[in-house]
Order: C-alpha cells, then structure tokens, then sequence
C-alpha cells in the first residue's frame, strides 16, 4: 500500500514537469498507444513481471518511452477465462495502434474482440493449429508473434524423461482442453511414444509401475502447480515441465523457451508495426533460446540419479 500511494505522490509532483514533455511529443507527432494483456500463474508468478520488463526495456531501447512518445494500457488476468474476454475488449475498444498479447490462451479473446488492431503475440503453442495466422512465413490477417515452441520440440520432454528415468513405460500428459493448440503438442507425444518404448496411460497411470508426467505449457497449469507438483511428489512420478517455474518451486526437470526473450522480441514487432509495417507481413518466428533446468532436490527425493551428461547441459541445477 505504501509503495502505491508514494507512486501517487510522485506522480502528482511530477506531474506539472511531465505535461510539457508529452505536448512536445504531441507537437512532434502524436503520441501512440500500445496494449499489453498478459495472463500469469497467479499473484505469485514472477513470469509475467519478468516479461513485461524486459518487453518494457526493449522498448525504451527502440526509443519508445511510456508516457514520452507512447501510451501503454496493460491489463492482467492472471489466467481467469472470463477476466481474459472482459481485459480483451476493454484493450479493442480503447482502439491502440498495437496490442502486446502474452499466451496461447490470450490471443483467441482479441480475435473475438477485434480483426483490425495490430496484435503481437508471444508464447502462443501452434498459432496455426489454433486458426491464428494463416501460415507461419505469412501470417495475414492482424496476427502475427513468436510461437511457443516448434512441433519437434514437444518430443524432447520424453526423451528427457527417458534420460532420467529408464525404466518409464507410461506416460500422463496433462494440458489444458481450451486450447486449441495443445492437440498439436500431444500428437507429437503421441507420435514420439512409440520410439521411445511408451504408451499413454488413460486411467490409474499414478498406481501403474514405471510411469512418467509430461506438464504441457498453460496458464492454468501455472495456476495450479502447486497440486500438480504435489501430486507428482506423493506419487513418486518423474515429471518434465514446460516452465522453469515448476522446477524452481519443486518439480523435477523443465524444457522449455527463453519466455522472457520472446517479450524483447516482440517489443521489436511491436516497433516495426508502429513504424508502418503490418503483422501480416511479419513471418511468425520460433524461439531461438531454450532452457534446461534440473532440481537435483526433487531427484533425490524420488531417488533418481540424474545423468552427467544431462547435468552439464543444464543451465540451472537447483540444489
């Protein structure tokens, strides 16, 4: 409480000094507008902070500066399908030049909302499975972002499991039914699975010997991962997370993009798009920085001794 009200306070201050500023940028040429609407795994997420300030810093860097030369109106519904459509049309209909979407779950809300203003996504599964974009080297439409991970990548999360645990045969998938875009990450499990000796367990796969969790990327999984974490403890379940998140409050091992990265990149769309050029002509790019983070904890605890191999391309081992 504090810290808002002392930023009230300096805003008052400032606030005689702040207004030439802006009518010069308005002089210069007016100002633009920018939406930012960013889902998050709870109150308690550090992922969406983390990203917006990087987005932010990326910006500034590009020479856009809020409340200089650009508006920035940022919404957060920390994952709440109802709060997304609420957020999505309050951000359409304040009609900015570029709306900043952060997460599979957020875009579909904006088409709903708006075909017309500019969209920017970032960590969005399959963009064209989900009918976002029409292709990913042309995306058409207002529509276009960096994806959460390529098809292939999806495999990565059972051989990562057969990595660490050798003797897995089974194999639960956990991913969120609304989105659209998930049915292309378990079609790559699914295809995967055979190689790897592994078959889906649909029912009781907790009580079958030998078997093993994928948690597939989602807001709502984010929001309850703290079940999820426990349930993979009490069952002595070897689980791959999507997000470093899981890993650093107690899961076992995590592959997944560079999130905060893939907010810098899209300050650089949003940048090309304030400049004139359309999301339809950006291609849709897929990370260029993975992560792989080990909780060497968690192993212990389900008696798993992780590879040498696996550990020296960790990027983070927690101990």
């Amino acid at each position: 409480m504090f810290d808002l009200r002392r930023r009230e306070f300096i805003w008052l201050l400032g606030g005689a000094a702040a207004w030439p500023m802006a009518a010069r940028a308005q002089q210069g040429e007016p100002i633009r507008r920018i939406g930012v609407l960013s889902g998050s795994g709870g109150a308690d997420d550090p992922d969406p902070k983390e990203r917006y300030a990087a987005f932010l810093q990326r910006l500034q860097q590009l020479g856009w500066i809020d409340g200089r030369n650009v508006r920035i109106d940022t919404r957060w519904p920390a994952g709440d399908a109802d709060s997304i459509r609420k957020y999505a049309a309050e951000l359409a209909a304040l009609a900015p030049d570029v709306i900043m979407a952060s997460g599979t779950s957020i875009v579909g809300p904006l088409l709903q909302a708006t075909r017309t203003v500019p969209i920017v996504f970032a960590g969005v599964a399959d963009p064209v499975g989900a009918g976002f974009v029409e292709s990913l080297a042309r995306p058409g439409g207002n529509v276009t972002g960096f994806m959460q991970f390529e098809y292939s990548l999806s495999a990565k999360w059972l051989e990562l499991l057969k990595q660490i645990a050798p003797g897995v045969t089974r194999v639960a998938v956990l991913r969120d039914p609304d989105i659209t875009s998930g049915i292309g990450q378990f079609a790559v499990i699914q295809s995967a699975a055979p190689s790897l000796g592994m078959e889906r367990a649909v029912t009781a796969f907790a009580r079958s010997a030998n078997s093993g969790l994928v948690v597939t990327g989602s807001g709502l999984a984010a929001i309850h991962r703290d079940l999820i974490i426990t349930l993979a403890a009490r069952h002595k379940l070897p689980a791959v997370y999507a997000r470093r998140l899981f890993v650093t409050e107690g899961g076992l091992i995590s592959y997944g993009p560079d999130r905060v990265d893939q907010s810098r990149q899209a300050a650089a769309y949003v940048d090309r798009i304030l400049k004139g050029e359309k999301p339809g002509d950006l291609p849709v790019q897929a990370p260029t920085k993975y992560e792989l983070v080990i909780n060497l904890k968690t192993a212990k605890a389900l008696g798993i001794e992780i590879p040498t191999s696996l550990l020296a391309r960790a990027d983070e081992v927690i101990e």
